[in-house]
């Protein structure tokens, strides 16, 4: 049997997957998509809910069934980057083995060949002997070059050296820096996490809500809100709002920041950022109670909610039920629930400043007992006012990709670096005997870059000519 010395042929995914054009292809088509997902407000961006009501039933259903509005977490743009990736490893690794051996091939010293239609700039003759000449070039060329070889052939004294071989790998460096970015943004898809947390003054949490999920996220630690501040503009707009934040780890505290706008705080992997703020009841009411042809003063309280207190004439008790802050976009306002002594029972609403806020009241509400102050008789409930507390609600996200995505930035400004800045040239010095003169010639080859080859081959000759003197 004879042993065929052709070479196996790779697989048909192999073949597939080491095509330029396929890369061509799916750099396209990332480009596509990332201009689709720039064009479409993407979860969990506010703009992705208006978007979605301003589509038809047909459109929305169709870009849902596309994940259109989380299209960077979506199962085909994963695939499509997992694709490029592929792409990239199996071109490297199918091309290498060329660029290696390039990169170890090391040239004959007396090749005649780049001698070959030799401009005339790049000879020239110096008086001497070919033994008093080798020493001065070696060491002018070892000044220039790292490693110099040389041979004695024929009469004649070779000299060969070069730099930039690591030129060879340059695109493979600027592969590797795409493949990290490509692999960074799918450990950020596959392992990060997007979230929201409100964190009361003085109140801390250990756990997150996940935006997609819409499920809590264990942290691994405490975060405390220990201040919060707003300053406002004049026409009553936030100019800017502040939480002052405390990090606790098994209980003890490890770090303090500052947060605000603009101005995330990152504590174990996951960034803070200050999203919103709102304000929340606290603990007290305050209410003013007055009786109908009571010579006595209106009676003012404070209590807490869902507490209940006597009336002030034993006719019943009564609590507050329920606080808002903004109810129904009029002000503050309480849900009072009163109980006579014969079990009698009525829930009625107490808005603040009540003789402003009817006038903006539709007519039903208004001749709705739910919305009467006085309710129940003889008593007239008014609200003095809430106390109230902020919250500070923060953008919670974690990205274990951020560092990789990072190296293989820096990477590629290297790769560039090495592809364009870089490029591999020899030189050849030939120096022989001729009419009682010594001939020196120099002569080169460059894998790209003919302009600076020609550059080099001009600051070695004309060394060479300096360091001669004479000139023939």
């Amino acid at each position: 049997m004879t042993k065929s010395n052709q070479k196996k042929k790779p697989n048909t995914v192999w073949r597939f997957f080491r095509s330029v054009k396929l890369t061509i292809v799916l750099l396209i088509l990332v480009a596509i998509a990332s201009i689709i997902g720039t064009l479409i407000p993407q979860l969990p961006q506010r703009e992705s809910a208006e978007f979605a009501r301003s589509l038809s039933p047909e459109v929305f259903r169709l870009f849902n069934f596309l994940s259109l509005f989380d299209m960077y977490h979506s199962l085909w743009f994963r695939s499509l980057i997992g694709c490029l990736a592929l792409n990239l490893i199996i071109c490297s690794t199918d091309r290498f083995p060329i660029s290696l051996k390039l990169f170890n091939k090391t040239s004959r010293p007396d090749r005649s060949k780049p001698f070959e239609h030799l401009p005339p700039q790049q000879t020239f003759f110096v008086e001497g002997k070919i033994e008093n000449a080798s020493d001065r070039i070696h060491q002018f060329l070892k000044s220039r070059y790292r490693k110099i070889y040389t041979k004695d052939a024929s009469g004649k004294l070779f000299f060969h050296s070069e730099k930039g071989r690591y030129a060879h790998f340059g695109v493979y460096i600027i592969h590797s820096s795409v493949l990290l970015i490509l692999i960074g943004a799918l450990v950020g898809s596959f392992f990060g996490f997007e979230a929201f947390v409100n964190i009361m003054e003085g109140e801390k949490v250990d756990t997150v809500h996940l935006r997609k999920e819409r499920d809590h996220k264990p942290l691994g630690f405490d975060v405390r809100c220990d201040k919060f501040t707003v300053d406002f503009y004049e026409n009553g707009a936030p100019k800017e709002y502040r939480s002052e934040l405390t990090f606790l780890v098994n209980g003890q505290e490890v770090q303090k920041r500052s947060l605000f706008v603009n101005h995330p705080a990152q504590f174990m992997g996951v960034t803070f950022y200050q999203s919103t703020y709102g304000t929340i009841p606290g603990k007290k009411v305050r209410l003013t109670i007055s009786r109908e042809g009571d010579q006595h003063k209106p009676e003012t309280l404070e209590m807490e909610p869902g507490k209940p207190m006597q009336m002030p004439g034993g006719e019943g008790r009564f609590s507050v039920e329920d606080v808002k802050t903004d109810f129904m976009s009029t002000g503050p306002a309480v849900l009072i629930a009163t109980k006579s002594n014969d079990g009698e029972e009525k829930h009625f609403w107490v808005f603040r400043d009540y003789e402003i806020i009817r006038k903006r009241l539709p007519e039903p509400m208004l001749k709705s007992p739910k919305f009467d102050p006085s309710a129940f008789k003889p008593y007239t409930f008014s609200l003095d006012g809430l106390e109230t507390s902020h919250y500070t609600g923060l953008q919670v996200n974690r990205d274990p990709g951020v560092n990789i995505v990072w190296a293989g930035f820096f990477l590629i400004i290297t790769g560039f670096f090495v592809t364009f800045f870089t490029f591999h040239i020899r030189i050849w010095v030939r120096v022989s005997s001729e009419s009682q003169k010594i001939k020196i010639s120099v002569a080169g080859t460059s894998n790209r870059n003919p302009v600076g080859l020609e550059r080099e081959l001009i600051h070695v000759t004309n060394g060479l000519r300096s360091l001669f003197g004479e000139i023939g």
